[in-house]
């Protein structure tokens, strides 16, 4: 099978880059915490959440039982519906069970991204009106009771500080469940109702905070669950951060809406922790971003580890190189494993790859759009839509769009138009059978004498260096053609030394000269947010610096040829 045997979903060719999902299966129209009651009714022995770090399990009994009396214990210490409540830390049980207690509450968790300094927690604080934090005692070197006590004594607005495996955790968790209190609070939400505050990762200034409801990441996290046709059989490995969307709503809501257990391995990624766990808890699931996929694969033991219950498991949080993808099937027992695109201001996946996709269009694109959702290239300058095929920016539409960003209703009508679509800033397009490739960020795009460069095409080839780990390519400033291509590339320890003029010599007759990459910083890795994904920006940022500085980056026009 190949791409022309595949129909787009309405089994018509499209003819403009519009695509609509399917709807035979229905929205669910229920809130978080009527979702998990119901899959622990239906499915009480069934393991729920597996914390190997702590050596702690549940069957969805037991662990909707433990949310009950978190829950009530909240409630009981004054935590109410709309109230805004910080959780900060990296992955665990105690986290898990925050993020559902407080679903039964109405109450809004706000994400605290685990790496956050002084400065930014205390913005999240004030900007978000938090008045109540779950926090871990410390991680890496990150202090948390010491900075949430500076926070409070600089800004004054929180109420009450929980300490996970405090005293007041403690009588927080033991608390019995109120379950008269919690039905009477459960029967006065709605599924339309805020849940939920992102930060999203900023590249200048703060970042601001994508609002989410039950319907957004419930439908979300069900849909994306569907297209990896989990049950109540599967066992999902969870390496990727819950206070992200990849976490908390791809892979927690993704299971309690199929019964499927949740597998913590480590508070944070470690890649050997990672394949240990799917080995001795027999997940069926993986997932990661890019980079942790490339460091799994790259470990000197690699092939130790006994990967065959696999079967799927989600690839996304940056773009997928073809080649890892193809290592990933081939020697990670991953056959059904898809590629999801999106952005956590659409809750976050909007398009995915299906299992069954032929390999060409799973290793390609990032698939087709997902369920109840719309999807289409627009030029950016007129608003109008594309043509099939021809690049322009990617706009979603849907259940899935956020509520709005809090308490910033003009980032909101900047990013959501009058007609309910959300502008991406993604650069990309859509075949005639609906396939959207992304081919970068419309900030990423180089502009070189005049000729838009797209980066992710160049990324592309040079993955296919024999000697090449991971490649990424900025527009850096120049004053012959405006801006010239710069290559970072992570190259194999055992290779022989890389030169700027030797990628050129790999490149030439593949790639068009002005994609041809004039400069060449070799490096160990890439500055990354927490969930792995690459910080163009500050690779710019470094990149005057470097060229500033003799002799830190490769030119190939320093060598004769």
């Amino acid at each position: 099978m190949n791409a022309e045997d595949i129909s787009p979903p309405d089994n018509d060719r499209l003819t403009g880059a519009h695509s609509t999902g399917p709807t035979d299966t229905p929205l669910l129209e229920t809130t978080i915490g009527a979702a998990l009651q119901r899959t622990a009714e239906r499915f009480p022995d069934h393991e729920a959440l597996v914390d190997v770090h702590a050596g702690r399990r549940w069957t969805y009994a037991q662990f909707h039982h433990d949310v009950r009396r978190l829950a009530t214990g909240l409630h009981r210490a004054g935590v109410v519906k709309g109230q805004r409540v910080g959780i900060w830390g990296p992955n665990s049980w105690e986290w898990t069970l925050t993020q559902f207690a407080t679903a039964e509450l109405g109450v809004i968790l706000v994400t605290i991204n685990p790496a956050y300094r002084q400065r930014e927690l205390n913005y999240v604080l004030e900007q978000a009106g938090i008045t109540t934090v779950v926090a871990s005692g410390a991680f890496k070197t990150q202090d948390y009771p010491a900075m949430l006590s500076a926070a409070h004594a600089e800004l004054g607005s929180l109420d009450l500080t929980v300490i996970m495996g405090d005293d007041i955790w403690n009588e927080l968790v033991r608390t019995e469940a109120d379950d008269e209190a919690l039905n009477r609070i459960g029967a006065g939400l709605t599924n339309e109702d805020p849940i939920n505050i992102q930060y999203t990762s900023g590249t200048t200034g703060f970042p601001k905070g994508a609002t989410l409801s039950h319907r957004n990441i419930l439908n979300n996290g069900f849909f994306v669950g569907e297209i990896n046709r989990y049950t109540e059989a599967d066992r999902i490995c969870i390496p990727v951060p819950f206070y992200h969307c990849f976490g908390m709503v791809m892979g927690n809501l993704a299971a309690i809406t199929h019964a499927s257990a949740a597998v913590i391995p480590a508070p944070a990624f470690d890649p050997e922790a990672t394949l240990r766990t799917v080995e001795s808890e027999r997940c069926t699931s993986l997932y990661g971003v890019p980079t942790m996929f490339i460091a799994e694969i790259g470990l000197e033991n690699f092939a130790e580890f006994d990967l065959s219950s696999l079967r799927t498991g989600i690839m996304a949080g940056s773009p997928c190189p073809e080649e890892i993808m193809r290592k990933v099937i081939n020697t990670m027992n991953m056959s059904e494993v898809t590629i999801c695109y999106g952005m956590t201001e659409t809750s976050p996946v909007s398009a995915q790859t299906q299992p069954d996709d032929p390999l060409d269009l799973r290793v390609g694109t990032v698939g087709r759009v997902g369920p109840h959702v719309d999807m289409k290239i627009i030029d950016p300058a007129s608003g109008e839509t594309l043509p099939v095929d021809t690049d322009g920016e990617i706009c979603t539409r849907g259940y899935l769009v956020m509520n709005g960003y809090w308490d910033n209703e003009q980032k909101t009508r900047e990013a959501i138009d009058a007609d309910g679509w959300m502008h991406t800033g993604d650069l990309g397009c859509m075949d005639a059978q609906g396939y959207i490739r992304v081919t970068g960020r419309i900030k990423d795009m180089v502009l070189r004498g005049g000729e838009n460069i797209y980066p992710r095409e160049i990324e592309e080839f040079l993955y296919t260096h024999p000697d090449i780990i991971d490649a990424q390519v900025i527009g850096v400033p120049d004053d012959t053609y405006g801006e010239e291509l710069m290559a970072w590339v992570r190259v194999d320890d055992s290779a022989p030394p890389l030169t700027a003029r030797s990628l050129q010599e790999f490149c030439a007759g593949q790639l068009a000269r002005y994609k041809i990459p004039r400069y060449l910083v070799v490096v160990d890795e890439f500055p990354t947010t927490v969930t792995g994904k690459v910080r163009k920006v500050q690779m710019r940022q470094q990149a005057v610096d470097l060229l500033a500085t003799p002799g830190t980056v490769d030119d190939a026009r320093a060598h004769p040829g």
